[in-house]
C-alpha cells in the first residue's frame, strides 16, 4: 500500500515538474534560440563546408531573359509623335556564375573572389533565335551626339560624317548584336581619330560581360558576426563608390544579392550592392510565401528606393549632375557607363511617375511581371526564389545641330528589360525540408514536456480517484468477509 501511494504521488510530482519545465522553456524561447545559434555557427564561409561549396557554385539554375522593345513608328517619332513600341521576347540564357580566384584573408574573416558570369543561349526557352531583328534607338549615335553637342567643331564634323554613312536615330540589329556587341561605323571612325574619346569601336548592351566578371570583390565570411555573412567589404579595392554626389549614395552596402545571412526577421532591411545599377539598394519584408513546400519571407525594394528626391530626400545624391534630378522610378547611370545616356528603371516603368509611362505607347506596368523580389528561407538565409528585373532606357532629345534627331520629343526611350531569375533546385529543397523537420523537433521539445506533464497529471488524478474510491478500500470490504 505504501509503495502504491508512493508511485501515485511520484506521478503527480513528475507531472508538475514536466509542466513547469515545459512552460518555462516555452516562455524563455531556449530551444528556438539554440537552433538559431547552431545555424549561425554553421553558415560561415570556410574551407570544406557545404556553405562554401554552394557559395562558389550555386546549385540552383539561373536564367537571364531579355525582352526588347521594337519601335513601330520611327518616322512619326522623328516628326514629334509619341513613340510606340512592342515588347518582343523572351530571349533566354542559362547563366553560370561561379566564384573564382577565391582567397581567404585576415584570419579567414574575409574572402576575395571574382564572380565570373557566362551566358548560354537556350533556344527552347526563347521566342526565336539570336538572329531576329530589332528596331531600336541607335545608342552609339545618341551617345556620340550627346558627347559633342557643346563643342562646335566636333559637332559639325560628327554631324557631317553621320550623314555620309547614313547613320540615323534608329537602327535595326539582331538580338545577338544588341546584347553582345557589333562594330559600329561611327564609333570605329571616332576611335581611329581619338582613341581617348572613344575607347572601343564595338558596342553592345552587355559587351564584354559574357564569360567575364564585374570586378574584384572582398566579402566577409561571417566568422565574426553572422550578419556579415557574404557582405561586400570592398569592390575593385574600394569600400565606397565615387560616381554619386553624396557619401550616403556612394556607400557599398549589403551582399551581392546572391546570398544573405541566416536568421532573418520580418523587421529587417536587407541591403544589396549591384554593379548593374552602380549603387546599393535595400528591400523590405512584404509577406509570407511558400516555394516548393518551403515557407519563406518575400522581400521587395519599396518605391522609395527609386523615388525622386522630393519624395525621398536621401536620393538627392543620385541626381547627376548635382541638382539635375529625373522623375521617380528612374536612375541616370551615364556616370558609370562611359557617358552613354543610359537610364535604368523597372520594366515598363513600374513604380515610375505616371507621365513617364504615358510618354511611350506600349508601356503596361504590372507588379506580378515587373517587380523585383527575393523569397528567403528565414532560418538559413537561402534564397528560395528571386527575380531581378531591370530595364535599360536611353534619354532621347532633339539636338538642333543634328538633323538625325528631327523633331523628336524629349523622352526616356525603353530599349530592353531583363529578368534574372532563380528557383531553388530539388536537391536543396530536400536539405531544407530535413532542416525544417529537425528544427520542428527541437523547437517542440518544450511542448512535448507540457504534453507529457498533462498526461501524467491525468494519470495522477485517475489514480487518486481510485485510491479514494470507497468500494475499493479494505475497511468497507471487511464486514463481508466476516459474515
Amino acid at each position: 500500500m505504501l509503495l502504491k501511494s508512493c508511485c501515485i504521488y511520484s506521478t503527480g510530482v513528475f507531472s508538475m515538474l514536466f509542466l513547469i519545465a515545459g512552460i518555462a522553456l516555452v516562455l524563455s524561447n531556449v530551444f528556438p534560440l539554440f537552433v538559431q545559434s547552431m545555424v549561425k555557427k554553421k553558415v560561415v564561409l570556410e574551407n570544406g563546408t557545404e556553405t562554401l561549396e554552394a557559395w562558389e557554385n550555386p546549385p540552383a539554375p539561373i536564367y537571364m531573359q531579355f525582352y526588347f522593345f521594337n519601335v513601330t513608328n520611327p518616322l512619326e517619332v522623328l516628326d514629334g509623335d509619341r513613340p510606340a513600341v512592342v515588347e518582343i521576347g523572351p530571349y533566354t540564357y542559362r547563366e553560370y556564375r561561379p566564384m573564382e580566384q577565391v582567397n581567404f584573408l585576415d584570419n579567414d574573416t574575409k574572402v576575395a573572389a571574382v564572380n565570373t558570369k557566362t551566358y548560354i543561349f537556350q533556344p527552347n526557352m526563347s521566342r526565336g533565335p539570336e538572329t531576329e531583328l530589332i528596331r531600336t534607338v541607335n545608342i552609339p549615335a545618341m551617345t556620340v551626339m550627346e558627347m559633342v553637342k557643346d563643342n562646335s567643331f566636333d559637332r559639325i564634323m560628327v554631324s557631317a560624317y553621320m550623314k555620309s554613312i547614313g547613320e540615323e536615330l534608329f537602327t535595326t540589329r539582331t538580338v545577338g548584336e544588341l546584347l553582345w556587341g557589333y562594330e559600329d561605323p561611327l564609333l570605329k571612325a571616332l576611335h581611329l581619330v581619338n582613341p581617348k574619346l572613344v575607347v572601343d569601336a564595338v558596342f553592345g548592351l552587355f559587351y564584354k560581360s559574357n564569360a567575364s566578371n564585374d570586378g574584384d570583390y572582398v566579402f566577409f565570411t561571417g566568422r565574426q558576426n553572422y550578419k556579415d555573412f557574404s557582405r561586400v567589404d570592398t569592390w575593385n579595392g574600394n569600400s565606397s563608390l565615387n560616381w554619386w554626389t553624396s557619401d550616403e549614395c556612394n556607400m557599398i552596402n549589403g551582399t551581392n544579392g546572391a546570398f544573405f545571412h541566416p536568421v532573418i526577421t520580418k523587421t529587417e532591411t536587407l541591403y544589396m550592392f549591384t554593379s548593374d545599377l552602380c549603387r546599393s539598394l535595400y528591400t523590405l519584408y512584404e509577406g509570407d510565401v511558400t516555394v516548393k513546400g518551403i515557407n519563406g519571407y518575400r522581400f521587395v525594394p519599396p518605391s522609395e528606393v527609386f523615388a525622386n528626391m522630393t519624395v525621398n530626400p536621401a536620393n538627392a545624391g543620385f541626381c547627376v549632375p548635382a541638382g539635375k534630378c529625373l522623375g521617380s522610378g528612374l536612375l541616370n547611370v551615364s556616370v558609370c557607363k562611359q557617358g552613354a545616356p543610359i537610364i535604368m528603371s523597372s520594366p515598363h516603368f513600374y513604380q515610375a511617375d505616371e507621365q513617364i509611362v504615358k510618354d511611350v505607347f506600349g508601356m503596361v506596368p504590372k507588379k506580378e511581371y515587373h517587380e523585383t523580389f527575393i523569397d528567403i528561407d528565414p532560418l538559413t538565409g537561402i534564397i528560395l526564389q528571386a527575380a531581378k528585373r531591370l530595364q535599360i532606357n536611353v534619354f532621347v532629345e532633339k539636338l538642333p545641330a543634328f538633323s538625325q534627331t528631327g523633331n523628336v520629343r524629349k523622352v526616356v526611350f525603353p530599349v530592353v528589360y531583363l529578368n534574372e531569375s532563380v528557383v531553388l533546385d530539388d536537391a536543396s529543397v530536400l536539405k531544407l525540408r530535413a532542416i525544417a523537420v529537425e528544427q520542428n523537433v527541437v523547437v517542440n521539445i518544450p511542448f512535448m514536456l507540457v504534453g507529457l506533464g498533462i498526461i501524467l497529471g491525468g494519470i495522477f488524478m485517475f489514480l487518486m480517484c481510485r485510491l479514494k474510491d470507497p468500494e475499493s478500500t479494505p475497511a468497507e470490504r471487511q464486514p463481508l468477509l466476516s459474515s
